[in-house]
């Protein structure tokens, strides 16, 4: 017990309202006298209440479990014979944020779950803001945006039961057959991280470089973990969750507090336009890596500090691959087409239409445009000229930030691309699994897929994977049961 001897006094600040108005008594709202009704003129209280009630914001559709730090970007490459951008500055240090997440579960749920893990990047850059919006694998799902909201809805909890059921989401997948490379590489020990700190990141899209004479190069951004790349078996993940299912918070948290900061390499591919047409695949189909192509260390990312605030800064920070800097630009890559406008849009409509004045968001670097008003709106803004262009208060505009030129040709159409390869590469990362992996593997996949009523559903799944390699298929059938001959005829009727 304290004594009065050992307690010091601490002289506390005033409490005021928002307004800045002080506070009297914070603890006994105004009545009509001392058996009487509560009063609506007690501001303090109502706002008080109203505050309260306004404490959560839209949580996000997907990655709304969050995990931010704060760190800082060093380059250790001079590229700028690829790109002006002066993120890649040889000396210089950029602050960033990174908020990692799972992608399907919500704020709270267990952090081991069979699903990606965001790797997201705010670079607070002397030419704008740049979010590098990724996961911890270099390919994804789909290929193109406009299933992306039936993708997420056939793996989030089901609309009647508001349980995650393996029959929805098998069930869009045994009709999404280029998503067999990734649902390969998330049903792995890999795919399963057992820290934040222990996991590699990708951007999954090919971008553009350009260079100070407006040379283009296609270029894809992989993050490499310093500390090594480890997962938990499938007979791990329950444990792991009894004992703590903020393992990857924790983890990562506890590690920067001791001073132990954890450190990604950047590694970069880049193709030329001509090269595109070099493989027997898309090259920006999202579906697959580059294969035979070198990679280049260009920097190192370091995270050093955990954030004073968590909704301030991790619930708050909005991410969205539009927002890029000079000499980084957009590709064609059908599905990031469809990303640059969704996720500014739904930060817009999670934070409003003033999200980017948010500190966390905020650019390091002055704002000057004709954006005015809407909720919320602090930008300080002066003056009557709030159009452009305009000969009292005219606003330059550098001719050499205007976007690259790409050549456009042929109609406009609604098909899947003349290469679709969903297979292939699936076989290939499984057959550089070693035995351990690929049983571990078969034991993680074949256990979900054992939910799956529709047995159909469950035939087309196995015939993907015996396309992808005939091991791998006849493991998962074995695993399941059932009848190896169908699944072959089945698998030999695709095509890839």
């Amino acid at each position: 017990m304290l004594t009065a001897a050992s307690v010091t006094t601490v002289h506390a600040e005033y409490m005021t309202r928002d307004s800045g108005s002080p506070v009297g008594d914070n603890e006994n709202s105004q009545t009509a006298g001392e058996t009487g009704p509560v009063l609506l003129q007690d501001a303090h209280l109502i706002e008080k209440l109203q505050r309260f009630d306004r404490e959560r914001i839209p949580e996000r559709v997907v990655h709304a479990r969050g995990t931010g730090a704060f760190g800082v970007f060093e380059p250790s490459s001079d590229i700028h014979d690829l790109t002006t951008a002066q993120v890649f500055k040889p000396g210089s240090q950029t602050p960033v944020f990174v908020r990692f997440s799972t992608v399907m579960g919500y704020r709270g749920s267990p952090e081991q779950a069979r699903d990606p893990r965001g790797f997201a990047v705010k670079f607070y850059t002397e030419q704008g803001n740049w979010d590098m919006v990724g996961i911890n694998w270099p390919i994804f799902f789909i290929r193109d945006a406009i299933k992306f909201p039936d993708f997420v809805h056939a793996n989030k909890p089901s609309a009647v039961t508001g349980v995650q059921d393996p029959n929805l989401a098998f069930d869009f997948f045994a009709h999404t057959p280029e998503a067999t490379n990734m649902l390969t590489h998330l049903y792995t020990v890999e795919g399963m991280p057992d820290s934040y700190r222990h996991m590699n990141g990708s951007a999954v899209h090919a971008f553009k470089f350009v260079n100070a004479q407006g040379t283009v190069h296609y270029v894809k951004f992989s993050w490499r973990s310093r500390q090594g790349v480890h997962g938990l078996e499938p007979k791990q993940i329950a444990g792991s969750v009894g004992n703590d299912w903020n393992l990857m918070t924790n983890d990562l948290y506890g590690a920067i507090k001791k001073g132990d900061v954890p450190k990604w390499d950047l590694y970069i591919q880049t193709l030329t336009p001509g090269e595109l047409g070099k493989f027997d695949f898309d090259p920006l189909d999202d579906t697959k890596v580059w294969t035979g192509i070198a990679e280049r260390k260009v920097g190192t990312l370091t995270l050093n500090r955990v954030p004073d605030n968590y909704f301030e800064s991790t619930e708050e920070s909005a991410f969205a691959p539009s927002r890029l800097i000079p000499g980084i630009e957009a590709s064609e890559d059908r599905m990031l087409q469809g990303r640059l406008f969704a996720y500014a849009d739904t930060q817009m409509y999670r934070l409003g239409a003033n999200y980017q004045q948010l500190p966390i968001n905020a650019p390091r670097t002055p704002v000057n445009n004709n954006s005015q008003d809407g909720a919320m709106n602090a930008s300080g803004r002066k003056g009557e000229i709030n159009y452009e262009p305009s000969g009292i208060k005219p606003l330059d505009q550098d001719p050499k930030y205007k976007y690259a030129q790409t050549p456009v040709t042929g109609t406009t159409q609604q098909r899947m691309t003349g290469k679709p390869r969903n297979f292939f590469q699936a076989g290939e990362y499984y057959r550089s699994l070693g035995e351990k992996d690929k049983t571990l593997l078969v034991e993680a996949l074949s256990g979900d897929l054992a939910h799956v009523d529709n047995k159909e559903n469950t035939y087309t799944m196995l015939s993907y994977f015996y396309k992808a390699d005939a091991d791998y298929g006849t493991r998962l059938s074995k695993a399941l049961h059932a009848d190896a001959g169908r699944v072959k005829d089945m698998a030999d009727r695709l095509q890839d």
